[in-house]
């Protein structure tokens, strides 16, 4: 891969750990990248030192031809230098100036014709014509949001940085606004980079994923590879594959391995590396659920166990079962109500070979 933006640096904080990125990536064309990790990690600290808003101690940030930050040759490009677009999770929108002057407020070294026909192109793509007049405080937060990214955008940044967009909008404008935030983007062309804490939001939006972890970047990928193959058991868990639990492969049969998992057996796709002990991960929605099994299905791995819990989530039940080990389920539900589970049932947990992701362990 090309990588047009080259980022290795650190930055010192007393409390806390050092922030040291390792990053690099290709830029040409339309991309979106999620950078996700727990609160603390350091996303937002890179965030900002690609944006020229917080100074590392040690390092360079390069973009294409440009030295945007080195610290043994004392270069450190501004923001408007850097010429990149940074929307932040307030928006910063100016509560005196209408939603047209807010957008042109950026393109003060254009001529009046081209402010006018770029602040006019904003207002027809984002929907805001009708908006055009009134003032930040008179918008609901989903046009705040559009006016904000108008704004940005407007400029014709060569780099996109969004801290959070979403964080500030109640969750269910947030629903509706990730699958219109991914079209409004899309417009541009701009290669974007997003700080998220929101699995769902890196998933919708993200072509791909840097998982960050204790101030450095763990691994990096396309989305599904991120989240369904992810490198170690500390980054199963940070991108929410719902069981992780330790296994000890008992033997190979072309390509297939028998993994146990306390007194429980599980056939499952042989891992790259050859080892012995491994972590089981599963993703809650590849496991089904029936009362009674289905040997007529072909699915290799159908294990009796009993519900433990039942959790609403939105559209989903989060089912904790015991089949052996602690296994979760995420089930609509109209299969759970068809199913008509609860606490204490027997149920078959089915699992499809593919389904079930091994890493090597040490101990």
């Amino acid at each position: 891969m090309n990588s047009d933006l080259s980022a290795h640096f650190e930055k010192d904080f007393q409390r806390g750990p050092t922030i040291a990125v390792d990053f690099a990536q290709s830029t040409q064309g339309f991309s979106v990248t999620a950078l996700i990790g727990p609160s603390g990690c350091g996303k937002t600290t890179m965030l900002r030192s690609l944006a020229g808003l917080t100074h590392p101690d040690r390092g360079e940030i390069t973009f294409r031809d440009q030295i945007w930050f080195d610290c043994e040759q004392r270069i450190n490009l501004s923001p408007q230098q850097r010429d990149i677009g940074f929307l932040f999770q307030d928006y910063a929108l100016f509560p005196h100036l209408s939603v047209r002057e807010n957008l042109g407020y950026g393109l003060r070294k254009h001529s009046a014709a081209e402010r006018q026909r770029r602040v006019s192109e904003i207002l027809t793509l984002f929907d805001l014509q009708r908006l055009e007049r009134r003032f930040p405080a008179e918008l609901s937060g989903g046009q705040q949001q559009r006016v904000a990214l108008g704004r940005v955008l407007a400029r014709r940044p060569q780099l996109l940085l969004l801290d959070e967009p979403l964080s500030a909008l109640d969750p269910l404008l947030r629903e509706q606004l990730r699958i219109e935030l991914r079209q409004m983007l899309a417009q541009f062309q701009t290669p974007v980079i997003f700080v998220t804490h929101d699995r769902i939001e890196a998933i919708s939006l993200a072509d791909r994923v840097a998982v960050m972890d204790q101030g450095r970047i763990q691994q990096v990928g396309t989305v599904n590879e991120v989240f369904t193959r992810p490198k170690n058991a500390t980054l199963a868990r940070l991108v929410g594959i719902e069981t992780v639990v330790p296994g000890e492969i008992l033997e190979t049969d072309q390509g297939l391995v028998t993994v146990c998992v306390g007194q429980t057996r599980l056939l499952a796709v042989a891992p790259s590396t050859p080892t012995r002990l491994v972590h089981v991960c599963i993703k809650g929605e590849d496991v089904a659920l029936s009362k009674g099994g289905d040997r007529a299905i072909s699915i290799r791995n159908q294990l009796p166990a009993t519900i433990l819990s039942l959790t609403p989530e939105g559209p989903l039940v989060r089912v904790a079962l015991e089949c052996g080990f602690e296994i979760t389920a995420l089930v609509t539900r109209p299969a759970s109500d068809e199913l008509q589970l609860q606490c204490g049932d027997t149920v078959t947990a089915m699992l499809k070979t593919p389904a079930i992701h091994l890493i090597p362990r040490s101990v």
